[in-house]
Formats: C-alpha cells, structure tokens, sequence
C-alpha cells in the first residue's frame, strides 16, 4: 500500500505534486478543499431543486388565480 500512495499526485494551478511529498498541512488543506467542492456540489443540486420547486408553485399559482379580462 505503501507504493500505492508514493505514486498518487495532485495538479495544481498547472503543476503537479507527488501526495508523499507534500507537508502534512498541505495535505490537511487539499482534505479540505475536496470537502468544500463536495459541499459546493451538493448546494448546486440542492438550488437546482429548490428552483424547480419554485417554478412549479409559480405555476400552480398561476392557474389559482382568478381569470381577468382585458
């Protein structure tokens, strides 16, 4: 397992980076940033639903309202 993880690298603005090389902090702060791009990923989803919700209510709204005429 230990060769496994010798081998794995990350690319960063370009350049990239053998994991084993990297300082603990960095690692800790690449954890990090991959639990914020999930979090993003998950709020996208969940903006996309509520914004589909939306525009189902807006509608059925729409036929609930009374008829005017012009």
């Amino acid at each position: 397992m230990a060769e496994e993880t010798s081998n794995q690298t990350v690319t960063i603005d370009g350049q990239e980076y053998k994991l084993n090389e990297l300082s603990e902090n960095a690692r800790s702060q690449l954890v990090n940033l991959r639990v914020t791009d999930q979090e993003i990923t998950q709020l996208r989803q969940r903006l996309a639903i509520a914004q589909t919700a939306r525009t189902a209510y807006a509608n059925a709204l729409k036929t609930e309202l009374p008829k005017q005429e012009h």
